[in-house]
């Protein structure tokens, strides 16, 4: 492997999700979400395991935050808790919510690591969901007050805001196939909360502009989308459908295009699309000044005939088949394939030019070698398969930037070993071991390479 040497002003961080690490889930006035909710209806998440505890990061923030100026980051991605600062979703703020997200950054600062904010990373206050959720227009008018609430206490030291992480994840898997929060199975909703989530970050946007936000984006996780045959007309298709379930019907409406034609005509097979008024895709459009793009891994599709399709992609039954994946995989048995990445990141900045991008999430799930507490006897914790995933991803973002995208940044995903959603504590993507028996920390092989990466600017 040659060595690589990034631009100038590369911003390195790491990533993490309010409910993923932080845990006081019945602390200091903060509501329930529909991942405390979901967690807890039975078959949902890997052998009941909740975020009630997690990573203690509420109470650990501290040494948190000194073990990531220890590690060299630059910068830190955090979400914050609706339910923490509006327990019910609307009403008065709750300020004990907003005091912990004010000590972490100041703490952030202090060590000289710039904070990111995510304001929705899933965690919706139950009692919007139980009117509902994001199916709801309300909703996204109230995630407009709760983003200028967070501002109004922490706008005064944070420089970059994101509105939403995933809304695909949010919308396909919470609404369409059930698989995540808050578990409804309807591709009606499905496609409701698509267009609510991004009136949501619209609305939030140019809210957070108006009282002086300095930089504000929004975090997808679009798709690599390929053709099983490059040479096949129904593959072809099967790409096209699938693009635009994935990204198109995302980054076109907020990148001031509005609903991709196709798409539209493919969703109102499903459902009328009665919910888009007249003036949301304005909306949507608000201007933006960064793109966050979480990336794993690709997705290869062929068109078939009776085809078995995946509930994540509503419509896609009878016509299209997800080849499975091919190794090496990940933990969660993701495909391994860097040179996808390349591609994404060169797509997008080929149609949605001048759009500056950020990699708020890339990692990989991995079996850590551990001894029983955690680490071995030396304090370390053995990941090369982590460290080989990054080190590839890392090499195919640079070759992006020398084909002339413009990416500002890395954030590793995650910082910590976490609540992996449905998967409960049985997948480790952390950089950092978590004993969750004992809240101890250790840095794993990929944390001590990454900081030399930071240190170097490069590979």
């Amino acid at each position: 492997m040659t060595d690589v040497k990034f631009p100038e002003g590369f911003v390195w961080g790491a990533a993490t999700a309010a409910y993923q690490i932080e845990g006081a889930a019945a602390e200091d006035g903060r509501g329930p979400s529909i991942w405390d909710t979901f967690s807890r209806t039975p078959g949902k998440v890997f052998q009941g395991h909740t975020g009630d505890v997690a990573c203690d990061h509420y109470h650990r923030y501290a040494a948190d935050v000194a073990m990531m100026a220890d590690l060299g980051l630059k910068a830190y991605r955090f979400s914050v808790a609706w339910p923490r600062i509006r327990p019910d979703g609307t009403g008065p703020v709750n300020p004990r919510g907003l005091d912990f997200y004010d000590r972490l950054t100041d703490c952030l600062l202090q060590h000289g690591i710039d904070p990111i904010v995510t304001l929705y990373h899933w965690d919706l206050p139950q009692t919007l969901q139980d009117t509902g959720g994001w199916t709801d227009r309300e909703t996204a008018e109230h995630f407009a007050d709760y983003a200028v609430a967070v501002h109004g206490r922490l706008g005064d030291r944070i420089r970059t805001w994101t509105t939403l992480n995933e809304p695909w994840c949010s919308a396909y898997l919470g609404y369409g196939n059930g698989l995540h929060a808050p578990g409804e199975r309807d591709a009606g909703a499905a496609f409701r909360a698509v267009h609510h989530l991004l009136l949501g970050h619209g609305l939030a946007a140019r809210a957070l502009r108006a009282a002086g936000a300095e930089v504000v984006g929004v975090t997808l996780n679009p798709a690599d989308v390929r053709p099983a045959d490059p040479e096949s007309a129904a593959d072809a298709a099967a790409v096209r459908l699938v693009d635009g379930l994935h990204n198109r019907i995302f980054l076109d409406p907020l990148t001031g295009a509005g609903y991709p034609q196709d798409v539209l005509e493919h969703v109102s097979r499903l459902v009328e699309p009665d919910f888009v008024r007249d003036g949301d895709e304005k909306i949507i459009a608000a201007p933006i000044d960064v793109l966050g793009i979480n990336f794993y891994a690709p997705t290869y599709v062929a068109g078939r005939p009776g085809g078995a399709g995946a509930s994540a992609y509503p419509g896609t039954e009878g016509s299209v088949e997800f080849l499975p994946p091919t190794g090496p995989l990940t933990d969660m048995g993701w495909m391994i394939e860097p040179a996808a990445l390349t591609r994404l990141l060169e797509r997008i900045g080929r149609d949605y030019p001048g759009l500056p991008l950020i990699i708020t999430e890339n990692g990989g799930a991995f079996p850590d070698k551990t001894s029983a507490d955690g680490a071995d006897d030396t304090g370390w914790v053995a990941d090369t398969d982590r460290v080989a995933y990054l080190d590839g991803h890392l090499r195919a973002a640079h070759e992006a930037i020398a084909r002339g995208v413009d990416l500002r940044g890395y954030l590793v995903w995650s910082l910590l070993d976490n609540f992996e959603w449905a998967e409960g504590y049985r997948k480790r993507f952390g950089i950092v071991h978590v004993d969750y028996l004992t809240q101890r920390r250790t840095p794993k092989e990929s944390a001590r390479w990454y900081q030399e990466v930071i240190a170097r600017n490069g590979l």
